[in-house]
């Protein structure tokens, strides 16, 4: 019997996702450029999140409250100064206080490199403040996007690891009953060929693919954009050591291994608890630009060329699928970009190698010429017919 693909479904879609629209980054740094500062630092927030400024008065003084997962971000523009402020924690008297003090001067050294934690009686806070005239588009993005990531991302350990307290009722709201049963019949359907497919390869002798189908099974649950708070922090924690080359390899698969089992363990009410949708003032992803993705599916070619020159069609479309998914794990991807992934990793499900390959190398192809996402993927027998230039030798 020939090998197929895993399966894989399409997550559902989040209510609180910013809308990124990279048409507003040239307006800001043009204004820059121009020495109109304001108008600068308000297109960059337009490039952001496009709804932020909709109901605001732009030539008033602004005020901002906008959530960002389970934590929330307050932005203040006058004619002269920007600020940014997001109360983090509160500390009480069951607050475990020296490691939890210990840990914010860690922070304020390294990760954060502009803003600061501050501690204003039992509050602590991420604080950023600077005149109009130093909001450089770059540095704007860089100050909202490094007080957002570690609030949302420090909130929950310090209130697990040091018995702290949110500083306010996270803003969230429910999956409904459907959510609930799509989202979870999808975690089961990754749960399901995990087992099989590991079972297949330790079977085969085939001990590096463990790390695939760990990174495939990771990548397909922490992309559900519903998935918040611990969960998230861990998921994200794994993926990143999975795929981090300092770390010895074998390592990586029996740590990730180990996390899969703690993850099967888990109950449905378990996994519940960590998904909602919720609020986000900016995407925690870099920012991807057509340019931006033809320079990484560039970065990809010398596997890909290996893994075509040696005829080894598994590798290949399991380093496809994996590739795929990281990019939109990595990327805050314009929606036809997206949709252009997931397109080919719904087609590919549950087929066989010889049906997947030309299928994944055809998006491959667009984003590396920078038409990902403009026409519906061809089916595998087109591809072979229609495939244009250089690349259509791969589809026959």
């Amino acid at each position: 019997m020939s090998h197929v693909l895993p399966r894989f479904s399409r997550p559902i879609k989040s209510k609180g996702n910013p809308h990124m629209d990279v048409s507003y980054w040239s307006k800001a740094m043009d204004a820059y450029d121009a020495k109109n500062y304001r108008q600068a630092l308000l297109e960059t927030i337009n490039y952001i999140n496009s709804n932020v400024l909709r109901d605001q008065s732009l030539d008033d003084d602004i005020q901002i409250v906008h959530g960002q997962g389970s934590a929330e971000i307050r932005i203040s523009i006058s004619q002269e100064m920007f600020s940014v402020k997001a109360p983090f924690v509160k500390i009480t008297e069951n607050t475990n206080k020296v490691p939890l003090f210990r840990k914010v001067a860690e922070i304020n050294f390294n990760p954060l490199t502009l803003a600061q934690i501050r501690r204003k009686q039992d509050v602590l806070w991420f604080e950023y403040e600077t005149p109009i005239a130093l909001c450089q588009p770059y540095k704007v993005y860089d100050v909202l996007n490094e007080i957002s990531t570690n609030t949302d991302h420090y909130d929950d350990e310090f209130i697990e690891k040091y018995q702290a307290e949110f500083f306010a009722t996270p803003k969230t709201t429910p999956l409904s009953d459907d959510e609930k049963d799509t989202v979870w019949q999808q975690i089961q359907e990754v749960f399901e060929d995990y087992e099989k497919f590991s079972k297949e390869f330790k079977e085969k002798r085939w001990n590096d693919y463990q790390w695939d189908i760990t990174v495939l099974s990771l990548l397909k649950i922490v992309n559900m954009s519903c998935v918040h708070g611990t969960l998230r922090t861990k998921l994200e924690e794994y993926v990143f050591n999975l795929f981090n080359g300092q770390i010895d390899f074998n390592f990586r698969i029996d740590k990730g291994t180990n996390f899969m089992q703690k993850l099967l363990a888990k109950s449905k009410e378990e996994f519940m608890q960590d998904m909602y949708h919720a609020e986000s003032l900016i995407s925690l992803k870099w920012r991807s630009s057509n340019e931006i993705l033809q320079n990484h599916a560039k970065s990809m070619e010398t596997h890909v060329e290996r893994y075509i020159n040696e005829n080894n069609q598994l590798m290949l479309c399991y380093y496809l699928q994996s590739a795929f998914l990281k990019m939109i794990y990595d990327y805050n991807m314009e929606e036809q970009h997206q949709n252009a992934i997931y397109d080919v990793l719904e087609r590919v499900s549950s087929k066989s190698l010889d049906e997947a390959r030309p299928l994944l190398l055809q998006t491959y192809y667009a984003f590396l010429d920078g038409t990902a996402g403009e026409t519906v993927i061809a089916s595998a027998t087109s591809s072979t017919k229609k495939g244009k230039g250089f690349f259509s030798k791969f589809f026959s």
